[in-house]
């Protein structure tokens, strides 16, 4: 191997503080992105937008996952991956201030500086836990999935008492989370004197191995991420209208989603804790389908027992995430070939997961009926089962 093509190792560093900034930064990757929605009829009111803009606003950080991944690794290889999450960080609080500004030009621009920045630590975060924790990939993606999730129903359930707290009202609880990645960046600071090595350009920009867009492994972890991120988009955007029109209480809805979401806090560590106990992962990549089936059947068939399809749907979820992010790992050689995998597994499948929620609406709106949109699901997760048996195979990227 050439000088140009060596990686500088990373300088000794204590493991913890590592750990602590990659958990840190996990915690900035929804929170900014949840506390919308509670607050989301007040901006529309304060700022007179339209429902279809608010969607728009929503859906803008999924669009932005899908534009920006594929360009975040070579960002990466060409700033060092701590640069990289440093550069994104600070773009992150940037947007974050930006947005909670009075003005809805300001509200749209840093709602974009968002989706950009929340892409970019989307893509490097694997491809970090790949380089110096090569040996514990599916326990760490699994303890910053968990993070990530945590931070994200912390950030949803205190945005409208942060909103009554001052005169700022909804601005505040948008603008908040600045601190968080500023907390973060403050954490990964140290970790920006590891020496980097900048890849010169050329016809063969992967360090090693080969583009992830002409692998047939690539492209099956990408099916799995895209096929999962559909199901559980289109459950977490319209379960409760679901259950609604088929005679559930609001009340009862309500602690169905909390259900989702909590229950997938329980599947993602539990799959990271089974990871490392098989050679590969292919029955944990059907299971985790399978379980995502019994749910959306029996959200069709037997909607009155809600209470144990969102538990399912959500231990589902969890774990298919973990098992997602995890594949960029386990199926790569090198962290470097990690990050062009998760770039590529995360454009393709945010597209699909801002399209699902969408489609399931048109289906809903054209039949008058969820069953087309769950049969839509179904179809799906048995396509799903198919992607992560392949995908689950003891076999890297060659």
């Amino acid at each position: 191997m050439s000088a140009s093509k060596t990686l500088a190792s990373p300088a000794a560093l204590s493991p913890v503080l590592v750990l602590t900034g990659l958990l840190l930064v996990a915690g900035n990757l929804r929170a900014g992105i949840t506390t919308v929605g509670p607050v989301l009829d007040d901006v529309k009111a304060d700022i007179d937008i339209s429902s279809l803009e608010a969607s728009v606003l929503i859906s803008l950080p999924l669009l932005a996952f899908a534009l920006v991944s594929p360009f975040a690794p070579a960002l990466a290889r060409r700033l060092g991956l701590e640069r990289t999450l440093a550069a994104a960080l600070a773009t992150l609080a940037v947007g974050l201030i930006v947005r909670s500004l009075p003005g809805s030009v300001l509200l749209w621009t840093g709602t974009a500086l968002l989706g950009v920045a929340i892409a970019t630590l989307n893509v490097v975060l694997p491809a970090l836990v790949k380089r110096d924790f090569p040996q514990r990939i599916g326990q760490i993606t699994g303890a910053y999935s968990a993070t990530q999730s945590i931070f994200a129903a912390l950030a949803a359930g205190v945005a409208v008492p942060l909103a009554g707290l001052s005169a700022l009202d909804w601005r505040l609880p948008l603008g908040v989370w600045a601190g968080l990645a500023l907390i973060a960046l403050a954490v990964l600071a140290p970790q920006l004197r590891r020496p980097t090595v900048v890849l010169p350009a050329g016809p063969d920009p992967e360090p090693v191995g080969r583009s992830p867009w002409k692998s047939a492994l690539a492209w099956q972890v990408t099916a799995f991420m895209g096929l999962q991120s559909v199901a559980y988009y289109v459950l977490v955007t319209w379960l409760p209208t679901i259950e609604r029109d088929a005679g559930v209480s609001a009340t009862a809805a309500g602690v169905h989603q909390f259900l989702l979401s909590g229950l997938g806090i329980a599947g993602s560590l539990a799959c990271s804790a089974l990871i490392p106990r098989y050679r590969d992962q292919r029955a944990l990549a059907v299971i985790a389908p399978v379980l995502f089936f019994i749910a959306v059947t029996g959200i069709l068939t037997a909607p009155q027992l809600g209470v144990i399809w969102a538990g399912l749907a959500g231990i589902a979820g969890g774990g298919s995430i973990v098992l997602a992010l995890s594949f960029m790992g386990l199926r790569t050689e090198h962290h470097t070939q990690a990050a062009a995998l998760s770039g590529m597994a995360q454009s393709v499948g945010y597209l699909l997961a801002a399209a699902g929620p969408i489609a399931a609406g048109a289906l809903r709106d054209a039949t008058g009926s969820w069953a087309p949109s769950l049969m839509m699901i179904l179809v799906m997760m048995v396509m799903l089962m198919v992607a992560g048996y392949f995908a689950g195979r003891d076999r890297v990227i060659a």
